[in-house]
Formats: C-alpha cells, structure tokens, sequence
C-alpha cells in the first residue's frame, strides 16, 4: 500500500502525544491524523476534544483508531511509554520502556514497514535504538526528536539574555537528550556574529559564568517545569510539529535530532543528536557540524553514557 505524507499516526495519547497532535492540528500539517492508546476511552476523549476546534482550524480527520489504521500512514509518531517516578533509576525507566515498545513496534510493523518513525518517549536516544532494532526498518526512517526542544530553549534564553529575537540565534544542544547534553557554543552566532562577540556588544563579558549558567538553565528546563507543574508537553508538541513539517514538505531542514550515528565524529554503533539534513526520506544526512576539541571529548563521553545504559538493559 503507497504511503501517504497527509496521513500520520500518534500511538501514545498522554500528555506529550495529545499536545502534539493539537500543535499538528493548529499548524494544519496533516489531513488526517489517528491516535492509538492502550486506553482506547483516552485516545476517544483526545481525538474528541481536538477536533472540536476544527471549526477554528483547516479541515482534516482526527479520530481514535487501532494498529491496522496505520496501514498507509507516511509518519508514525510515538510517545507511548511510562514516565520516571520518584525514587525510579534511570535504567528501571529504560527496561520498563522498552517493554512497552516491545509490544508496540512488532504491531507497527504488521502493517507498515514504508513509514518513517518518529520516537518521541523518552528516554529517546535509547528507544530511537530500541525502535530501529525491533522494527527493521532502513536507519534513515527512524528518528527521534532527540534535542530539538533542548535546542530551542537554548536559542530562547540566549534570545532573552542577549535581547534578540529567539529566531536569529543559531545555537544547538547535541548529544543525549539527558544529563550529558553538551551545548555547542563554538559554533553558536546570531545572524552570523559569532556568540562571544555578540555577548561583547551587549556588555557581557564573563563569558565562561554565563555559558556556565544558561547551558545548566537549558539542562535543568525539564526538571524546574516537572517541580512546579508536573510534567512538559507544549514545548515537546511544538517540537514534534516543526519535525513533521520538515518531513512532509521535504525541507532538506537541519535539526537536531536522534538518529543513529555510524563512524562519524568517531562514534559508532548509538542513537544520540547531532544536527541532520530532514526531509521526505526522514535523515538525509548528518552535516559536517565542527566542534572544539572539548565540545568533542564531550560528545564521546555522552555517547559513552548512553552505550552503557543499552549494554546494562540488555538492548
């Protein structure tokens, strides 16, 4: 059956996966999308709610389905998984996860083995693998939203730090989307200005306390959000969107997201981000991206982490 780029699917319909499909339903991306959950009344309530502002939006389908609807489906996004309680490792959330992806992908493949997966549960470097191991799909069909939202909270505080609109500062988060992110501020300008000497113009001179605190604000984001208000899912929604459009329009746009990266900045064998060219065949490339020295011992020691959490959870 021929895939169809107007059709996705949201298997996961918690916080982040309904708040992506209403940011998918206000930026008009689809003209159909379906939502799958083990909890068939939620996936219902959801589509229910949605669509009820369509009046508001561009006509298109938004229901409640079951695996077989993802037939024809050209993208296939997934936030199912559990979130870490209190007092949880780490490793207890990756083997609980990819439990649950083991029941999930071997459905997907069932019925679509041409879509491009999109992996958006996290932890996501881990179950962007998980996902490309079990479904056996081509490395470029599988994805994961990796640090597309680290990457635009850091473009949003150093907008707000340095009195500049957000959309002029090009900055990226690479690595794990985790702990051992690495903010790459050798190649982060606004507009082209190299970042230290546009922090000079605004009178910022301490450059290594400022780095130093607004990459643990972008690495700490989550955490401050999850304190006050129990979980993140706006940020995340507009994230995935901004995924979606690249795919579907085929905007050879480049985003930071998980793919896996094979002998490239001396890495093998691990999903983790670095930006990539996103288009119709979801990774088109990685791009040459330089880093300082440190910013590289740093990405090995990200994608060590994440090496040894795959290893002890037996992926």
């Amino acid at each position: 059956m021929a895939m169809d780029f107007r059709k996705a699917a949201m298997i996961g319909c918690g916080f982040v996966g309904s708040a992506s499909v209403y940011s998918l339903m206000q930026g008009a991306v689809f003209s159909e999308i379906v939502l799958i959950d083990a909890n068939k009344d939620k996936a219902e309530g959801e589509a229910l709610d949605i669509s009820h502002g369509l009046p508001f939006a561009k006509p298109m389908k938004i229901y409640a389905g079951d695996y077989p609807d993802l037939a024809d489906a050209g993208l296939i996004i997934i936030s199912a998984g559990a979130a870490q309680k209190p007092g949880e490792t780490r490793l207890d959330l990756v083997k609980k996860n990819t439990a649950i992806f083991k029941s999930i992908i071997p459905e997907i493949v069932k019925y679509n083995k041409d879509a491009i997966l999109l992996v958006v549960a996290n932890p996501v470097d881990i179950l962007t693998q998980v996902a490309l191991k079990l479904s056996g799909y081509p490395k470029n069909r599988v994805l994961g939203s990796g640090t597309t939202l680290d990457s635009a909270r850091f473009k949003y505080l150093l907008g707000q730090h340095l009195g500049v609109d957000a959309r002029s500062v090009h900055a990226f988060i690479i690595g794990e989307h985790g702990d051992s992110e690495i903010a790459a501020w050798s190649s982060a300008n606004v507009s082209g200005v190299p970042i230290h000497k546009f922090c000079e113009m605004r009178g910022y001179t301490d450059h290594d306390a400022e780095t130093t605190r607004i990459a643990e604000e972008v690495k700490n984001s989550a955490y401050e959000i999850i304190k006050k208000k129990g979980a993140t899912y706006y940020g995340i929604g507009m994230s995935v969107r901004r995924i979606c459009e690249a795919i579907v329009r085929d905007e050879k746009s480049i985003r930071p997201v998980s793919s896996y990266i094979e002998g490239k900045y001396g890495i093998d064998g691990v999903c983790l981000s670095m930006p990539a060219i996103v288009g119709a065949d979801g990774i088109d490339t990685l791009i040459p991206y330089e880093l300082s020295e440190d910013e590289l011992k740093e990405l090995h020691k990200s994608a060590d982490t994440l090496k040894s959490v795959l290893k002890d959870a037996g992926v």
